[in-house]
């Protein structure tokens, strides 16, 4: 009987650690970035609901960056530090949402808002005032994306910047390289026009580019400072652009508060 509940015991310890990477090292001096798609309920028919992360989950995992201590940076506070003009927080992090869907504004900024706390848009500039129509709705529902009077209140309140993702959602390095680099000059100008700021941050569509020289170079001479894939980890801050693109820490529909925690401290929950 004993010897049975050891072998219980063992056999749910090596299966937590295969789920939850708790025996790595933790991660300290540099930047977390948290990657968000959707905060709300997914709909029925979805079958990214892995994309989804509840409003209530979403507030909660808000909750620990405020109650740890964690300082959330804007692009432009990035930039600050970077250049000597403000002081490095203990604890920095950067909030970001790709794509921006309308729920990032109905869900997700009241809660930074009241929470004091900020994060990062980017934005598909052709969806603005649509939907996500690069999904196909037999997968993905189609939903609401960003109204410009949203993308204007919410930057007028000092809470959220935005950064491009490009004019289309394209996947960047299957197309042309001068299509390519027409979705990353275009969007940048264009949301600069706009709204009257530089755009500084910019996130690969699906992460697709971001290690690929060519695209990543055309990146970086349509005169973008941030540039954010989707491989999972923490970058070193100050960040150095030669030591590749920002890793983020993508949070999941399906995961846990022991994630979360997991991916601030070690940069990795899931094996």
């Amino acid at each position: 009987m004993i010897a049975t509940a050891f072998v219980l015991g063992g056999a749910a310890a090596v299966g937590a650690s295969c789920r939850w990477n708790w025996w790595r090292r933790k991660v300290s001096g540099g930047i977390p970035a948290l990657m968000y798609h959707k905060i709300g309920t997914a709909p029925q028919g979805s079958r990214l609901k892995k994309l989804w992360v509840t409003t209530a989950e979403f507030r909660e995992q808000m909750e620990y960056l405020r109650d740890n201590g964690y300082t959330t940076l804007t692009f432009t506070e990035m930039r600050e530090i970077e250049a000597g003009k403000s002081p490095r927080p203990e604890k920095p992090v950067i909030v970001t949402f790709d794509d921006g869907y309308a729920n990032n504004y109905t869900d997700a900024y009241p809660v930074l808002r009241e929470l004091g706390l900020k994060g990062c848009v980017f934005l598909v500039y052709e969806t603005i005032e649509s939907h996500n129509s690069w999904h196909d709705p037999e997968s993905e529902p189609w939903i609401p994306m960003l109204t410009w009077a949203q993308v204007k209140e919410m930057q007028d309140s000092g809470v959220v910047e935005f950064g491009s993702h490009t004019m289309r959602h394209r996947n960047l390095p299957t197309i042309p390289l001068d299509e390519a680099r027409w979705e990353l000059t275009e969007s940048k100008k264009r949301l600069e026009e706009k709204l009257g700021r530089s755009m500084l941050g910019f996130a690969y569509p699906y992460g697709a580019g971001a290690y690929a020289p060519e695209v990543r170079r055309a990146a970086r001479e349509a005169g973008y400072r941030y540039d954010f894939g989707i491989k999972q980890g923490i970058s070193p801050f100050p960040w150095n652009h030669d030591s590749g693109p920002l890793k983020r820490l993508f949070v999941r529909g399906d995961d846990f508060m022991v994630d979360f925690h997991l991916n601030m401290t070690r940069g990795r929950a899931r094996f």
